[in-house]
């Protein structure tokens, strides 16, 4: 992880619903690093930052009228795009962590190997590597 922000990066903030307590699926299925984690009074999830290898997210509860998790309204307004060096591998671990298939891995004549899963807060990603 870039010891401080001398060159831009995204950094998603994913939402989930408030409440939830676990978000280990990201650790099982990415191999994903917890950096810190705030937890509300009830022991619930106010935001976490993680990252996968050096990729920075946040997993976050909706706290304003205009954030919106993808279990809330059935539906997302973006995919992450992850890419790894073995898209079967990512897939499989990812399902055994609890993800959903939307597609299988699949080898594109646009020169991407794809899969892709829906995550137990229903975020969908786009599991790829070029080929």
């Amino acid at each position: 992880m870039p010891e401080k922000n001398d060159h831009p990066f995204f950094a998603p903030q994913l939402f989930i619903n408030n409440g939830v307590n676990d978000i280990s699926f990201y650790i099982k299925a990415f191999d994903a690093t917890e950096h810190f984690c705030f937890r509300n009074d009830d022991g619930s999830i106010h935001v976490a930052e993680l990252s996968i290898d050096e990729a920075i997210f946040h997993v976050h509860e909706t706290t304003r009228t205009y954030f919106f998790s993808p279990e809330k309204h059935g539906g997302t307004t973006t995919i992450i795009g992850l890419f790894v060096p073995d898209v079967a591998l990512t897939m499989r671990k990812a399902i055994a962590a609890g993800a959903i298939e939307i597609s299988p891995t699949t080898d594109y004549e646009y020169g991407y190997r794809q899969g892709e899963i829906a995550d137990p807060f229903g975020h969908h990603w786009l599991i790829q590597k070029k080929i």
